[in-house]
């Protein structure tokens, strides 16, 4: 019955996979009509490597995973945020599938290589298990690497504000004092925001669109809400000066705030082993009693 439910579950699997290659779904009108009348939209400030040996080997399978749809909308932006291609990580997905879909397989070759009985239902099962977490595994990295990333734009953003701020009340202005900022700051987090400046620079075009373009992109809201609100201050110093004290104090007290959850959450986690080895010391000492008193009836 089992065997049966596997090789039914394969076929099926791979007719349909054939199916979407064969005949991939055309897009509706309605998308096709509002691609013709939307504006373009300007380049992206986050550059992406597509390059290393899964891209290499797992090319074949990228266009086919494409048109599945592949991935979607939010996964497209943490992996702007971590700076991996689509081709790269759809081709990481896929040689991960192959590798844990052909790995139990191998070792059972080896088993019965080796004259060891073994059944061949446990290594088909282990197949598609690992199959599974290897096409899900690149996803839950990439999700955990993008939010790392995003909690160190927020610290360096709050240092940044507070940088523009000192300059601003020692007399320079909003442009001076967004370049020299930025100029003192190092690591990931700052270099986004100097090529988000470079980028102003040379499309001709203010420093707090281009922000307000990379915080949607990072999906981190706080830059975009500041780049809306100092874009509406104008050019005054004081009235700028005023938006941006006000946003790093939020920011301080947002990470002050998560930090905190995070203590808490560590803390819980921390009970868990203390409860278990509780849970087993209770059974270590009362199982020699329950034993004879269920021996003795």
């Amino acid at each position: 019955m089992i065997s049966t439910l596997l090789w039914g579950a394969g076929l099926g699997v791979g007719l349909w996979a054939l199916a979407i290659y064969a005949f991939p779904p055309r897009p509706p009108l309605r998308a096709l009509v509002d691609r013709l009348h939307t504006m373009p939209a300007p380049p992206p400030i986050l550059t992406a490597d597509s390059a290393g040996w899964a891209l290499r080997v797992g090319r074949p399978f990228v266009k086919p995973l494409g048109m599945l749809g592949l991935p979607n909308r939010k996964l497209r932006n943490d992996l702007a945020v971590t700076g991996k291609g689509i081709e790269h990580h759809l081709a990481e997905k896929a040689v991960l599938a192959l590798t844990g879909l052909l790995l139990p397989t191998l070792v059972y070759l080896i088993f019965t290589v080796a004259d060891v009985g073994l059944d061949w239902e446990m290594p088909a099962i282990a197949s598609l298990v690992l199959a599974l977490g290897g096409f899900l595994f690149p996803d839950l990295s990439v999700r955990q690497e993008a939010e790392r990333r995003r909690s160190t734009f927020r610290h360096a953003l709050s240092a940044y504000l507070n940088l523009i701020r000192v300059l601003l009340a020692g007399g320079a202005g909003v442009d001076g004092a967004l370049s020299d900022a930025v100029g003192i700051g190092k690591g990931w987090a700052f270099q986004q925001l100097r090529r988000a400046l470079i980028t102003a620079k040379l499309t001709r075009t203010t420093p707090w669109s281009v922000l307000g373009q990379l915080g949607t992109e990072l999906d981190v809201h706080q830059l975009s809400e500041l780049a809306a609100s100092v874009s509406l201050a104008g050019t005054e110093g004081a009235r700028v000066r005023l938006s941006l004290t006000a946003k790093a104090a939020a920011l301080r007290t947002r990470e002050l705030t998560d930090a905190e959850g995070e203590g808490q959450a560590a803390t819980e986690r921390m009970s868990l082993p203390v409860v278990v080895l509780f849970g087993a010391f209770l059974i270590f000492i009362g199982f020699p009693a329950l034993a004879s008193v269920l021996g003795g009836l």
